[in-house]
């Protein structure tokens, strides 16, 4: 009897032993933020397909869960001040509106300063990236306002013009005042009498509406979400090109108390969003141009001849912002070249050569 009390005990014992896990889940907490609202593409796939695609790869493991704490549309920040708050800790994980920041991220321009080159979000996604992570140039910016650089993002396949009053050539935008935001306010230079007036995305419609601007640069799918057709009937369909202008960063001082399996994860699936991201804006383009006419606007195609003029009177910004970065000791020419190169071997050559000599 005592022998049989003494192996019912041991199988208790062992039963008990058994059922606790051998690890326990560790719960980390990341705030995420965006001062763009919810319904914008980026935030929208962001929290849509980055978070639930590192909850999947976490959950492999079973040692790190994320407690995601979203906030966008200005409840912890405004769209240009991203930036700054993932830099004071506001924010763990930000998604940067870099076109905003030239001159901390003058880096960042590099697919900007480079017009009527590829207009594939794709394209413009993956060499960017690449070369953010072969030069140490664009990470070392972000490091100086207390960021780690996960992954660039192309939101846009390519920058239009949307008008108020029809428009069928590049001479209709001449002595019209025109939205934009950060570089591309620079391919005006070379159209007479044409004024670049800076603003955010979510400011275009009432810019237009109220009359302080004529025209707007800005893409289809954007059109689409902000309504544009309502004040700007008119698109002339130029093809200014995609253009990089929102980048994943995290809090440096949050990324050096990750664990290395959070840190790779983050990591991976930055570079899936990157690509997830620029695919569902090449598979919209057309839909939205689609929805732009539905809802009343026209389009008008710019033909190869103004495409190469407007090129051609431009100054040549790509040379001055090579100039710039190789002035502060960074490899201008050679992030230029090979961002070229690179967009040339994916079958994208520009209607004028940006190469730095």
């Amino acid at each position: 009897m005592a022998v049989f009390s003494k192996s019912m005990a041991f199988g208790v014992l062992m039963a008990g032993l058994t059922a606790i896990p051998a690890y326990a889940t560790e719960t980390i907490k990341a705030v995420v933020i965006d001062g763009y609202p919810a319904r914008a593409l980026w935030v929208k796939e962001f929290t849509g397909f980055f978070i639930p695609e590192v909850d999947k790869k976490l959950a492999e493991t079973g040692n790190y869960k994320m407690d995601w704490q979203e906030s966008y549309g200005g409840a912890i920040v405004k769209p240009k001040g991203v930036l700054e708050g993932v830099k004071l800790g506001l924010g763990d994980i930000g998604i940067v509106t870099t076109i905003f920041h030239s001159s901390k991220l003058p880096s960042q321009a590099i697919s900007a300063v480079t017009p009527f080159v590829a207009a594939d979000a794709r394209a413009v996604a993956k060499a960017v990236d690449e070369i953010a992570k072969e030069y140490p140039t664009m990470q070392n910016e972000f490091a100086k306002q207390n960021q780690v650089y996960l992954a660039t993002g192309v939101v846009l396949d390519t920058y239009q013009v949307f008008s108020k009053d029809p428009i069928t050539s590049i001479k209709d935008i001449e002595g019209s005042k025109v939205a934009g935001a950060g570089m591309n306010l620079r391919y005006l230079e070379g159209i007479d009498g044409a004024a670049g007036v800076r603003g955010g995305l979510t400011d275009f419609y009432n810019m237009l509406d109220t009359g302080l601007v004529d025209k707007a640069m800005l893409w289809p799918e954007a059109a689409k979400t902000f309504k544009i057709a309502e004040v700007a009937p008119h698109m002339l369909s130029v093809d200014l090109g995609a253009v990089n202008s929102k980048t994943i960063t995290v809090n440096a001082d949050y990324w050096k108390g990750l664990p290395d399996e959070v840190k790779d994860t983050l990591l991976e699936v930055a570079v899936m969003y990157r690509d997830h991201v620029a695919g569902i804006a090449m598979d919209r383009a057309a839909a939205s141009r689609d929805a732009y006419t539905s809802a009343g606007g026209t389009i008008t195609e710019a033909s190869a001849e103004d495409r190469a003029a407007w090129a051609a009177a431009m100054p040549n910004i790509a040379a001055e912002w090579a100039a710039t970065l190789n002035d502060k000791g960074e490899p201008g020419n050679e992030m230029l070249n090979a961002y070229l190169g690179k967009l040339e071997a994916a079958g994208f050559t520009g209607v004028r050569d940006w190469s730095a000599q």
